[in-house]
């Protein structure tokens, strides 16, 4: 093999590893837009089927002890945190009557609706269902 051809492929395999690297950034915070309007919308019924008895149809919370998901008190509960610890919270101890009962896709939409509600943007991309690349992802106060 000549010095040309092996620079020529080198530099592609090199120009090929870049843009992958790029293709696959995860967002840096959840500002970035982690979750999809349809999946935060397939959530909202899991929610209303599962979720609304404990923590009230708005999320506010209920006199049944399931605290609020919506709001300053929300935000500011995993603002030093990552996009993980949510996801965790809500995929090992949720419904508190029967922790781990929805599938993965569920959790996964809950979470995508509980961001909307507090208004994190929606993005291209959904919260991926095993919860993978979320703890890269800082839980940061909406921008509004």
């Amino acid at each position: 093999m000549t010095k040309t051809a092996l620079f020529v492929i080198c530099g592609i395999a090199l120009a090929g590893a870049g843009y992958t690297s790029v293709g696959a950034q995860t967002p840096a915070s959840v500002n970035d837009g982690i979750y999809t309007t349809a999946q935060a919308d397939r959530g909202k019924k899991v929610y209303d089927d599962t979720c609304a008895g404990c923590h009230g149809p708005e999320l506010k919370g209920s006199d049944t002890g399931g605290p609020t998901l919506n709001g300053p008190d929300f935000i500011s509960g995993y603002k030093d945190g990552n996009a993980s610890a949510l996801y965790n919270k809500i995929s090992m101890d949720m419904p508190s009557n029967a922790p781990g009962s929805l599938n993965p896709d569920q959790y996964a939409d809950v979470m995508a609706y509980v961001l909307s509600v507090n208004k994190y943007p929606a993005g291209q991309t959904e919260i991926p269902k095993d919860g993978s690349g979320l703890n890269a992802v800082k839980m940061a106060p909406p921008k509004v």
